[in-house]
């Protein structure tokens, strides 16, 4: 069975280029088009495609909202953005938005073909423009984590390894030899030095960064 697709750019020459050429391709067959994400959205929920190759720029709707709402309607959903978009501001949202891959325009056509068939078979795909930024915002979050976990004082430190093994308050006083309401205390000051919301966000954050005793 071919891979059905969906096109969505608002340039109509792209787009029929698009089509003309997959056309030529045996394994895959573009079943619907689309100019902008609203279009889109209807389109995917008649022709219900296994995998849509996704403009950003759009009008009326763009891409990395179409994005959102495709997966909201259809977690199992395949898309890929096909821009010229290299930006941050363009390639984080658009992941984190449910796109599995991401290309340029630019693409040469045998590797677009390529990469259809390997994000339609589960492969996460982009360009090494967009691996970088990915990369760099990644050890960037980890930096901005590390700093925050090191405003901690050696006390508070204690009580958030405590929290990882799932005991209560109670049970960190009696285990620390401190007050429970000492131990409420540096429960608050050490959840606003990390910035996070309550004691499980900061068992989880403690064992991603494998957090020790100093």
């Amino acid at each position: 069975m071919p891979i059905r697709i969906l096109i969505v750019d608002d340039h109509h020459v792209v787009r029929k280029g698009l089509v003309y050429f997959l056309a030529t391709v045996e394994d895959i067959e573009v079943i619907a088009e689309a100019s902008n994400g609203e279009e889109a959205l209807k389109k995917y929920k008649q022709a219900r495609p296994d995998l849509v190759l996704m403009d950003l720029d759009m009008p009326v709707m763009d891409g990395i909202e179409c994005t959102k709402k495709i997966i909201e309607m259809d977690e199992t959903a395949v898309i890929l953005i096909l821009t010229s978009f290299t930006d941050q501001d363009h390639v984080i949202p658009a992941l984190e938005a449910g796109a599995l891959g991401y290309q340029l325009k630019d693409i040469e056509p045998e590797q677009l073909v390529e990469t259809i068939q390997a994000v339609y078979h589960g492969e996460n795909r982009l360009h090494e423009k967009v691996t970088k930024h990915l990369l760099t915002r990644i050890s960037k979050t980890y930096t901005n984590e590390q700093n925050r976990l090191n405003r901690l004082t050696e006390r508070e430190r204690d009580v958030l390894i405590e929290v990882t093994k799932g005991y209560s308050n109670k049970e960190i006083g009696e285990n620390l030899h401190i007050s429970e309401k000492t131990v409420k205390t540096h429960m608050s000051n050490l959840l606003a030095k990390l910035e996070l919301a309550d004691r499980t966000q900061a068992a989880v954050f403690a064992l991603k960064h494998q957090l020790k005793k100093k």
